[in-house]
This record gives C-alpha cells, sequence and structure tokens, in this order.
C-alpha cells in the first residue's frame, strides 16, 4: 500500500523502519518543524525527520496541517499511519485517505488518552500498559480499536527503558495491522469510557508521599522532564529510585542513608526510596555513589520544599 507516516520523537523511528521494510510504499513522512534545543538554540530535526532523509523519503514539516493541506493531498496515499505526531488531525486531512488514518498509542486504550500516556502509566503505578491500533476521528484518541497487545511495567523501568520497549512492540503489531487493513478485514471494537492523561512537565518530590510513589514519580519522568529534590541550597534531578523499607522515627525527606554501600537513602511519608541515579544542577548524570564521594549531602539533612 502507499500510505504517508505522521511521527515525530524517538518512539516514532522503529515503526517507520517497520513499515518500510514490510513492503510499503511510504510516499511523505509527516513531523514537527525543526526545533530549537540546548543552551543556544540551535535548530535540531526530529528522530522522525533524521530518519526519513536516511532512507530518502520526502519530508513535510507544516507549523500546520491546514496550511499545508496541498502537498499532503498531492502524495496520492492510501492511508495514513500516526504516531506521536504532535497535531490534532482536522476532518479534512482524515478525508484524504480512502483507507483511513490508523494510529499507533502507546496505552491500553480507552485508558490514557492525549499527551504522555507511557509516562502517567508508570506515575500512576500501573503494572501493565500496551500498544493500541486505532482508527482515528476527530476525537482525542476516542476511534474504534482495531488491535492491541499488553506489556508489562517493571519495577526497574523509566520512562525511557518503557518507551523503547512498546516502540519496538508497535512494529510487529503495525505491520499486522496494515496486512489486514489490505485485505479489508477490520474487526473494530468501540471504545467505552475512558481516562485522558495531560503531558508531563518537570516536578519536584513531595516525600512526605508513600515510597512507591515518589519511585513511581521519579522513574515516570525520567530521562526527563525529571522530577527533582532541594537540599543544602542545591537542586537535584533525580533519574532512578526504588523503593526500601524504613522504620526510622525521622521526618519525611530526610536523608537515612548516604554511604557508598547504600546509597542515597530518603524518608518518606511511608519507607524510604534509594537514589541510584542523579544529576546536580548544573552538572552531568551520574550514580548517587559518586555524588555521594563528594560527601555534599550527610545523614540527617533534609530535602525542602519550595513555594
Amino acid at each position: 500500500m502507499k500510505l504517508v507516516f505522521a511521527g515525530t520523537p524517538d518512539f516514532a523511528v522503529l515503526p517507520l523502519c517497520a513499515i518500510s521494510e514490510a513492503g510499503h510504499e511510504i510516499a511523505a513522512v509527516l513531523t514537527q518543524p525543526d526545533r530549537p534545543q540546548g543552551r543556544k538554540g540551535i535548530l535540531t530535526p526530529s528522530p522522525v525527520k533524521e530518519q526519513a532523509e536516511r532512507m530518502g523519503i520526502p519530508v513535510l514539516q507544516p507549523e500546520k496541517l491546514r496550511i499545508d493541506y496541498a502537498a499532503l493531498a498531492a502524495c496520492g496515499a492510501d492511508l495514513m499511519v500516526t504516531c506521536a505526531y504532535g497535531q490534532i488531525l482536522t476532518q479534512e486531512v482524515l478525508d484524504l485517505f480512502p483507507l483511513g488514518v490508523w494510529n499507533i498509542h502507546a496505552s491500553l486504550l480507552p485508558a490514557y488518552r492525549g499527551a504522555a500516556p507511557i509516562a502517567r502509566a508508570i506515575i500512576d503505578g500501573c503494572r501493565e500498559t500496551g500498544i493500541t491500533i486505532m482508527k482515528t476521528e476527530l476525537g482525542l484518541d476516542t476511534g474504534d480499536i482495531l488491535l492491541q497487545k499488553s506489556c508489562p511495567i517493571y519495577d526497574s523501568d523509566d520512562c525511557g527503558t518503557l518507551s523503547d520497549r512498546l516502540s519496538r512492540l508497535s512494529c510487529g503489531l503495525i505491520g499486522q495491522a496494515l496486512a489486514m487493513i489490505g485485505r479489508g478485514e477490520l474487526p473494530l471494537t468501540k471504545q467505552g469510557e475512558g481516562s485522558v492523561c495531560k503531558k508531563v512537565s518537570r516536578t519536584q518530590v513531595d516525600f512526605t508521599r508513600p515510597a512507591r510513589e515518589v519511585s513511581c514519580l521519579i522513574r515516570g519522568l525520567s530521562p526527563a522532564p525529571f522530577a527533582y529534590g532541594c537540599i543544602a541550597g542545591t537542586q537535584l534531578n533525580f533519574y532512578f529510585a526504588e523503593e526500601v523499607p524504613c522504620d526510622e522515627d525521622v521526618p519525611a525527606g530526610t536523608v537515612v542513608g548516604d554511604s557508598a554501600k547504600t546509597g542515597l537513602l530518603v524518608k518518606c511519608g511511608e519507607g524510604a526510596v534509594r537514589v541510584t541515579e542523579l544529576q546536580p544542577a548544573g552538572g552531568r548524570r551520574m550514580s548517587a555513589r559518586d555524588f555521594l564521594n563528594g560527601r555534599k549531602v550527610a545523614k540527617g539533612m533534609r530535602f525542602e520544599r519550595l513555594s
């Protein structure tokens, strides 16, 4: 089949490659415009654009789809596959494709419709998520479901590792979906009531919460945009933390272990978390062991809440 692929982040790169390797003709790739990155604000292409250019596929980057509708229409594609593209499609765009627009969504819909399903599933402490292939309509991830496949969430997962695993899972599922669409086999299932998740943002850890909630927040916001804490005038971005038992009678947020052997142990409302990777403000990512060798944080010190 001849199709257009719409996607932007790393998550969408493997599905793009899988569709091409399955023998489908990709008439164009639709992705977000180059954006400023880093302190110098250098314009940087999306991972999907970089991959498309390596594959020799034409790239379209309209700021708004309605502005460049004609270029999309000129592709003459049978269908479009979207995967974390980052723009809401209009009915005018949906009507361009005789075989429809099909979305790869990183949750088991109808749960976690919206912009950050992977991060939110970890933050909420879910033990399972998955990939859904759905037919796109005007509503936010409300279209009929064609295929789903589940994926466990491990306590060792952060948003990065889970995203990688789901991206790989989506490759086989979109291949299966395209084969079914080509044969006209569309056993669609309507969605019931669901939940919507908003974008995530950098968040200060509230150590008065139970240790599992704190660990899930840190892992769900890693490797970006981060959960962070403030101690002794220093902000620390947390990359990974695990929950551990703790019966010390000290206020939440108190450091209860700070050795190279135990790592950075912080008391929570229930239990404690062991932070194993972090980044001091203005510094580099490092193990908690390396950070503690500098003795910047000591047992008995306390993380403070900023107003």
